[in-house]
């Protein structure tokens, strides 16, 4: 009797386990009408494509024309993409906090190297995923690192560079501007530099990344994270830094 007990309790829990799994695997498919992210890489540029992802970021709101957009980072498990003037309300746009799970019907297009969807529209749906920072140092310099475009990823152990005004960063890529532009720093790793930047938009003066890469020093060592934006090349909009 105890042997058959124990039997139907372990076939219980085996049938549990199975079908929590089965409700995991089937939270990540697409919807239908959904592409996978292998088949929007895969898409013709000016062409309609429809995704389904997870906020990771947004920029700031604003009325375009009395029509509310915003530009908004978003990743799945495969790939990240980067909606350029997604059509919103500002109700809408409040909503879409880290994590939040939407589906977006735009234009696949491209602007100095970068892989947008530009006018989107999108609906909030049910789901919540938060990507974890994926580490490309090893990668920097490589052609393969493209294939990371727009997503969050992390860099380790790079040597802060002369902005090119004698500084650790410049306010505006040309050191035009003042405080509360775009912040343009350079960094070395291996033997090469490249330029990253924190996006005013998204990350303001009163941000804790803005206040570091203005208390950054020419030759510090930093770790730091952010999106793996892309303008004629590697161009990261930084979200956080911290000097070893």
């Amino acid at each position: 009797m105890k042997k058959r007990v124990l039997a139907m309790l372990i076939t219980a829990m085996a049938v549990t386990a199975m079908v929590a799994g089965c409700g995991k695997g089937d939270s990540d498919k697409k919807s239908e009408g959904v592409m996978t992210y292998e088949e929007y890489a895969a898409a013709a540029l000016d062409t309609e494509v429809t995704i389904e992802a997870y906020v990771q970021a947004k920029q700031g709101w604003w009325e375009n024309e009395g029509v509310g957009v915003a530009t908004i980072y978003t990743q799945d498990k495969e790939g990240a993409y980067f909606l350029y003037n997604a059509q919103c309300t500002k109700e809408e746009y409040d909503k879409l906090t880290q994590g939040t799970k939407i589906k977006a019907t735009g234009y696949k297009s491209e602007w100095s190297g970068e892989v947008e969807i530009a006018d989107a529209t999108f609906e909030i749906e049910s789901g919540n995923y938060v990507a974890p920072a994926k580490d490309v140092t090893s990668i920097l310099g490589s052609d393969s690192i493209i294939n990371d475009q727009n997503k969050f990823v992390a860099f380790k152990g790079l040597t802060v560079e002369d902005a090119g005004n004698g500084k650790a960063f410049m306010y505006k890529y040309d050191d035009s501007g003042s405080r509360g532009d775009d912040l343009y720093f350079n960094v070395s790793a291996n033997g090469s530099t490249y330029t990253f930047t924190v996006e005013s938009y998204l990350t303001d003066e009163n941000s804790d990344v803005y206040k570091a890469v203005e208390a950054l020093n020419i030759g510090d060592t930093v770790d730091m994270e952010g999106f793996l934006y892309w303008y004629e090349g590697i161009n990261p909009h930084i979200t956080k830094v911290t000097v070893k």
